[in-house]
């Protein structure tokens, strides 16, 4: 059974992982599911030639003028997060509710972004803390984050996730239901869709990727001409570690980059 939403307002059922306990992500000397990194020296490299790849790619014809990265930190301890703050990254994204929840209470002046994919039981435990929800993918989604930001007084600005591709193993709308979507979710007040996200499928090659990204993009376009009332698609959020100078090439302003920035995981 596909995984992606199959209708604006059907509800998705994830699978359920189990998940070991781990030591906390945010202890000095936790090296615990990434490959350690000899210095903070060797992440402030990573940055310098992560933004001068997306310099680089800025250069093609269908590239965003401006281009914001955002540092995965999925299983990174917080003092190497510190470090890429240190080094000018200004966007932070995390999958799991319960590593964001973490690391939020040790850095909390960070621009925090859920980026995977949101249960509706655990909006409540992020919706004061996350600067954006990159994974807006159904009615129900949309109904608890309009309820929770609503309880606390704010307006939460959403991404919604496309599963451009229509890969099984993964959520999101469809391309065909985008559009309706869009319509249905712009009357809750205290959301704001501010653009659109996608994961697009790995590919070895990232070359072999670029079909998909310029499908998005001409989604993403074809959306923005329509000016939606209370819509506003200002960011295309795509590409990631293996494939983020594809994806600007192709008109993406917000990549998310993990292992590039900070070494390969070891799970």
């Amino acid at each position: 059974m596909s995984r992606k939403a199959a209708g604006g307002t059907k509800n998705i059922k994830p699978r359920l992982v189990r998940r070991k306990k781990h030591h906390s992500l945010c202890e000095s000397n936790s090296s615990k599911g990434i490959i350690a990194m000899p210095d903070g020296g060797i992440i402030a490299q990573n940055v310098a030639l992560i933004k001068n790849n997306i310099l680089k790619a800025q250069a093609g014809p269908r590239a965003a003028g401006r281009v914001q990265l955002l540092a995965v930190t999925k299983t990174v301890d917080c003092p190497r997060i510190r470090q890429a703050l240190s080094c000018g990254v200004t966007l932070l994204g995390e999958n799991r509710v319960q590593e964001l929840l973490a690391k939020y209470a040790e850095i909390p002046d960070a621009r925090w972004h859920l980026i995977g994919h949101l249960q509706t039981n655990k909006v409540k435990y992020i919706i004061d803390k996350a600067a954006m929800i990159q994974s807006l993918d159904s009615w129900h989604l949309a109904e608890e984050i309009q309820k929770r930001a609503a309880a606390c007084g704010r307006v939460m600005p959403v991404l919604a996730q496309v599963n451009i591709a229509d890969d099984e193993n993964k959520f999101g709308l469809s391309a065909a239901e985008t559009e309706s979507f869009l319509r249905q979710v712009s009357g809750l007040p205290n959301l704001k869709v501010e653009g659109l996200m996608t994961i697009g499928p790995y590919c070895q090659n990232p070359e072999d990727i670029r079909p998909v990204f310029a499908e998005m993009k001409a989604l993403f376009d074809g959306l923005k001409r329509k000016d939606i009332p209370g819509v506003s698609l200002r960011t295309l959020s795509m590409g990631m570690s293996h494939d983020y100078a594809v994806a600007v090439e192709e008109g993406a302003n917000l990549v998310r980059v993990g292992s590039a920035v900070f070494g390969s995981r070891s799970n």
